[in-house]
């Protein structure tokens, strides 16, 4: 898939400078330089966005990139995830576009600052676009995101990252897993890490194709978690996640294999 620059600024901004074209050579005079000024000024800061080079190509192999200061393919290898996020806004002013942010894998070689944060677990992120900048709409691009980006991509707009403990995943009007409630221990697994590694394996299970699921479910048996002085509660932890990949390995076709119950702290 391949996004197309939205240029409706452009035609405002085309506007703006051709008035002020207009006012400088018909109305000499002090003010009417300064009122010119002021609108191609304008005109120019509208259209110069529209007008430099972009390129943004979601593919198998990767991400061909010409904006965030890339100019290249950036494999799926060297991205750890990409996440769709909606920035918080003031009622008043409406929701915001969606954007996405690249979290660099390790070994990357990425070397943009990493301004942004995602939505997720609060790493550092970089900031690749706004998608009120293209055509597509975000559903079209994460629908494809998902598709090839090998469990990578996690969509975290307002409305689908809910309360931990409440969502309920289905496959086939199936109910398959509920997002657990751990128990914190003293030392136990780094929270966010888990929870970043459950969404993935959730949403993969959701509506993953299955090299998607696949590779989630590679993730999950070779995973390397950290331990944090306040974590959650390892074998709890483990537990669902063996019973995580135990449902990723099922036949999307056939009916779910009964996965032993992990009971829910009081």
């Amino acid at each position: 898939m391949e996004l197309r620059r939205n240029r409706r600024s452009l035609a405002l901004g085309v506007l703006l400078l051709a008035f002020g074209v207009s006012v400088l050579l018909g109305s000499p005079g002090m003010g009417a330089s300064i009122f010119a000024g002021a609108a191609l000024l304008t005109g120019g800061w509208i259209s110069a966005p529209s007008l430099r080079p972009f390129r943004f190509r979601i593919g198998p192999d990767g991400l061909d990139l010409r904006v965030a200061g890339l100019n290249r393919l950036v494999p799926w290898a060297e991205i750890d995830t990409i996440v769709l996020g909606q920035p918080a806004r003031a009622a008043a002013a409406g929701p915001a576009a969606p954007s996405l942010l690249l979290v660099p894998g390790v070994g990357s070689a990425i070397d943009r600052p990493l301004v942004g944060r995602t939505p997720v677990d609060d790493r550092p992120a970089l900031v690749l676009l706004s998608l009120a900048d293209v055509r597509e709409s975000a559903d079209e691009v994460a629908a494809e995101l998902n598709r090839v980006s090998g469990g990578r991509f996690t969509d975290a707009r307002q409305g689908r990252i809910d309360a931990r403990h409440d969502r309920t995943y289905a496959r086939q009007g199936q109910r398959i897993l509920s997002e657990p409630a751990f128990d914190s221990a003293l030392r136990g697994y780094e929270k966010r890490m888990v929870d970043d590694l459950i969404q993935r394996g959730l949403d993969a299970l959701a509506s993953g194709p299955a090299e998607q699921r696949q590779a989630v479910r590679a993730k999950l048996d070779g995973r390397t978690l950290e331990v944090a002085l306040r974590g959650y509660d390892m074998g709890q932890v483990d537990a669902f996640l063996e019973r995580l990949a135990a449902a990723l390995a099922n036949d999307p076709e056939q009916p779910e294999q009964p996965q032993p119950h992990l009971p829910q702290p009081e």
